[in-house]
């Protein structure tokens, strides 16, 4: 018998072992266990309920060149892509802790917030002078997660990055349906 084949009929007799009871005897009468999703958050609608002079107002700028909007997330810009931008994304089944690793990972080392009871992070970015030029901030809410980006790229920022960032999320958690 090939290698290939001891493999899988050890790996397969192992699986069907693992399957039995462990008594050799069924339990008559009990119920099937059942193994429910985690309830998933509230609607927080398109863009986070947020309207492009809220945004504009907190992040202090005259006007945006771009607005991309769609049923997860919405991106506002100021120049385009490589330019000040703020982006809103909504994760519906997902976990939080992937992306606050993600962000440590990078170098911006997170930080444990609260908005409107529910936990999350907030990591940031400095320049060369020690300004704030990016901000994120994320909130769970039971399986879904919002996260907010504030950055503001090579232009001096206008406001602060992370005041923007959950003053926005405030908002959006107050607005959530």
């Amino acid at each position: 018998m090939s290698r290939a084949r001891i493999l899988v009929s050890v790996s397969a007799a192992l699986l069907l072992a693992a399957c039995g009871s462990s008594s050799g005897d069924d339990q008559a009468g009990s119920e099937p266990t059942t193994t429910l999703a985690p309830a998933l958050g509230p609607d927080f609608g398109v863009c986070g309920s947020l309207t492009d002079d809220e945004v504009r107002s907190a992040f202090a700028v005259p006007s945006f060149a771009v607005v991309n909007r769609n049923s997860v997330g919405c991106v506002w810009e100021t120049t385009g892509p490589t330019g000040p931008s703020v982006s809103f994304s909504w994760y519906r089944g997902s976990p939080i802790g992937r992306e606050r690793a993600s962000s440590e990972l990078i170098g911006r080392p997170a930080e444990d917030i609260e908005i409107d009871g529910h936990q999350g992070f907030e990591a940031q970015f400095e320049n060369a002078s020690g300004q704030v030029v990016l901000c994120e901030s994320a909130v769970q809410y039971d399986a879904d997660f919002i996260h907010m980006s504030v950055t503001y790229s090579d232009t001096p920022p206008t406001a602060d990055a992370c005041t923007v960032s959950r003053d926005l999320l405030e908002l959006v958690a107050s607005r959530a349906k």
